[in-house]
């Protein structure tokens, strides 16, 4: 390998919004058309099984995903770009490495400690509602990175203990069956921004306060216009550094547009007319992304297309890395 490589992963569990562009999307793209990386991008709809159990919202959301990615400039001819249920040796990895992994490692795991204190503060029994496939997230998760033989995995902060969980189980693998891995980095863009949604909290499908990416113009004018402000009056200075309305701004102008707009909080500027100008610049960057999105809505045979594409390109590397682990644990034939 040449070049390093970077893997990204998508969970197919709802629509995109604001946030996910400024913090997710937009980095990883501008990083992949650099070319400095060999990238994988895939849709994690394995993942997606945990927490959404209606199959026509999981079809739906791995659509509207790929969809989204695709319009806002991913190119599939300069990255590997695929459905994480089109590779069937990730499960099979996932097989070995669950053989190889401690449970006490995922004892630890934020998310399954998470669920269990709750049920220990509503009184339930311990284990009231968690499946197997949240306790194994993370072994699923390390499938997906170690099964790529990736070297740096973007990730927020809340998802670095995964990553050290996948160097982890891939430590004790090499171990036993010898150097079959790359220990994975994870790549912590602490510059990335983090939106506040309608409500002031983060923005999050969870909190139900997103700003979808693709709706159209008067939904868009619509939803900026919900977003949180205070009481001041036109001409009171405002503070910028406490306001979704100029986080979000900041998030989508230009240098000089950021220090027009903290002028404008500073001398009063109403709350009315920020919103109008946040709407006219977020508008301005989504017009011609949203009109291709919806033209891949309408086409998702040309979506599959991209994506069994992307397959191909992806089983190349995991069925050669499968078949030096089946020999490796010993599955081997006979004669």
């Amino acid at each position: 390998m040449d070049k390093k490589r970077v893997l990204t992963g998508i969970t197919t569990s709802g629509t995109p919004h604001l946030g996910n562009y400024v913090g997710a999307i937009r980095p990883a793209v501008e990083a992949s058309l650099t070319g400095d990386f060999e990238s994988f991008f895939f849709l994690a709809d394995y993942h997606a099984l945990i927490k959404c159990q209606d199959p026509e919202m999981v079809n739906q959301s791995t659509l509207e995903i790929a969809a989204a990615w695709l319009a806002l400039g991913l190119d599939p001819n300069q990255v590997t770009f695929y459905r994480q249920s089109d590779i069937p040796e990730i499960p099979e990895l996932t097989w070995f490495l669950t053989c190889m992994t401690a449970k006490g490692l995922v004892n630890r795991a934020h998310a399954y400690k998470s669920a269990v204190q709750l049920n220990d503060e509503q009184c339930e029994d311990p284990d009231f509602g968690i499946s197997m496939g949240l306790f194994s997230y993370p072994i699923l998760m390390a499938a997906d990175i170690l099964m790529f033989n990736a070297h740096n995995i973007p990730v927020g902060r809340d998802q670095i203990q995964h990553i050290e969980m996948a160097r982890d189980i891939a430590q004790r693998f090499n171990h036993h069956y010898g150097e079959l891995f790359v220990l994975p980095t994870a790549q912590v863009d602490d510059d990335s921004a983090v939106l506040q949604g309608l409500d002031g909290r983060k923005m999050s499908k969870s909190y139900g306060n997103t700003i979808p990416l693709f709706l159209t113009e008067k939904k868009l004018k619509k939803h900026i216009n919900k977003i949180k402000t205070n009481l001041l009056e036109p001409g009171d200075p405002k503070d910028p550094d406490s306001s979704a309305v100029f986080q979000i701004w900041q998030a989508f102008a230009s240098q000089d547009e950021i220090d027009y707009m903290r002028d404008a909080f500073a001398q009063g500027i109403a709350w009315g007319e920020a919103k109008k100008k946040l709407f006219e610049l977020v508008n301005s960057q989504l017009n011609e992304p949203r009109e291709r999105y919806f033209e891949l809505m309408a086409r998702p045979e040309e979506v599959e297309n991209i994506l069994s594409v992307g397959a191909d390109k992806a089983r190349v590397h995991s069925s050669a890395l499968i078949a030096k682990l089946r020999n490796a644990v010993g599955l081997r034939r006979l004669s």
